[in-house]
């Protein structure tokens, strides 16, 4: 019996992905961890060609550790970089997680191709009890996860900094223990102070916003939501596109936050004009635009579910971005590569490959699971689920998309 290549590396990606889960099951947060918060503060430096990270700040947060003390290894293949903790005895992997950054997307950019750019990226983890190494990894050209810098820290010796400085805070909608919630911090920038009349009025804008689709609407109660007002320098026109708002001021805006529990941050800037941003595991940015109720859920796919955009716009900079020789990351676009690794697994019997596009779908309908031409900003050559969807066109989550989002609650709730 001949076994293709392409089933050997499927099959050793579901072994890997359980693997984990089991080592994460395995690992006890109390022999580990002391349920304190150790903040590190990074510095990215580089272009196309070159990606250096240095250690700027280790910071004692002064708060409880607010993550799952049971979801510790990060199960989910996603995101262009990881960070780990690993015993510095044993060398055993104890915590990790995946995340994205505006670096990766700097990259890829007229600018990223000739100038060198400094960012900056904090990290928040949980307390060890003994020495550690925290190592960054990144993906290599083959998209697989290599080692890139490794910094020593051992609590018993080091002495850590405290930020003093942060903004005013409220606590918006609180459902339960942050260690068993998802715990999500509204910032708001451009108003005046915790005073200002509109800003509850905002707060509680984006907060309905955020719980007005499913699947968030069926998990509200898995939420937290609390209101921070802090200026962390959001503006529009980052990377020369002019909808896209975002900050770079990652350092501060943790300042901002202070010991507020903090799994996802979601970035409300007082301003009327359409914009907003997202990157994996950073945050999503949203204006006060009347589309907002669509962006915000959108931009949220993006941070919180590591969701690729869906649509096509051929003029991005990098809209060639997945039409590569190995399989997107994102779980709800494929060049089809490896497509068994995506939702082929989900398709009804019978379903054409690729499918034929169906104009008649209303728009606010995502419409029947298939393989449809047209996604990642490329027209040709990469694929998504279905006709519509949030990662589209705002329509609802499609069923790939729900799948994720699903999957991703549970690193916090269970």
């Amino acid at each position: 019996m001949k076994t293709s290549k392409k089933l050997i590396i499927s099959l050793a990606i579901v072994c890997s992905i359980g693997l984990q889960a089991a080592v994460a099951q395995d690992i006890k947060f109390s022999k580990w961890f002391t349920g304190g918060t150790l903040r590190i503060d990074c510095e990215r430096v580089g272009n196309a060609y070159s990606d250096e990270l240095s250690l700027k700040r280790k910071l004692d947060r002064y708060a409880d550790w607010h993550g799952s003390r049971t979801q510790l290894i990060d199960p989910l293949d996603n995101g262009d970089y990881r960070v780990e903790l690993r015993d510095a005895k044993s060398g055993r992997v104890i915590y990790s997680r995946g995340f994205s950054n505006l670096f990766r997307e700097y990259k890829d950019t007229p600018e990223g191709r000739t100038t060198v750019r400094s960012f900056e990226e904090t990290f928040l983890l949980p307390m060890p009890k003994k020495a550690v190494n925290v190592v960054f990894q990144r993906r290599d050209a083959k998209m697989n996860l290599v080692d890139q810098a490794s910094f020593p820290f051992d609590p018993k010796s080091e002495e850590l900094g405290y930020n003093y400085r942060f903004g005013d805070r409220t606590d918006l909608e609180i459902h339960g223990d942050p260690a068993e919630k998802v715990d999500v911090v509204i910032v708001a920038q451009g108003y005046n102070g915790a005073a200002d009349p509109q800003l509850r009025v905002d707060f509680y804008r984006m907060k309905e916003i955020l719980f007005g689709r499913e699947p968030f609407a069926s998990h509200r109660d898995d939420f937290n939501v609390y209101g921070v007002v802090a200026d962390v320098g959001a503006e529009y026109n980052t990377f020369g596109i002019d909808r896209y708002l975002m900050t770079f001021n990652l350092w501060r805006l943790h300042d901002m936050l202070g010991t507020t529990p903090c799994d996802h941050i979601v970035i409300m800037v007082n301003n009327e004009k359409y914009g907003g941003g997202a990157i994996y595991n950073f945050y999503a940015v949203s204006s006060l635009h009347r589309m907002a109720e669509s962006v915000l859920p959108h931009e949220f796919g993006h941070s919180f579910g590591g969701l690729a955009d869906e649509y096509v716009d051929e003029d991005l900079s990098y809209g060639s971005l997945h039409r590569t020789d190995y399989e997107p990351l994102e779980p709800n676009i494929t060049n089809r590569v490896d497509f068994s690794r995506k939702w082929a697994s989900m398709l009804p019997q019978g379903t054409a490959i690729p499918t034929p596009p169906d104009a008649s779908v209303p728009r606010d309908q995502c419409g029947p699971l298939g393989l449809y031409e047209g996604a990642g900003y490329a027209s040709h050559g990469v694929y998504r689920p279905t006709m519509n969807c949030m990662m589209r066109n705002y329509a609802p989550f499609c069923p790939v998309c729900t799948k994720r989002l699903e999957e991703v609650f549970g690193l916090y709730t269970k």
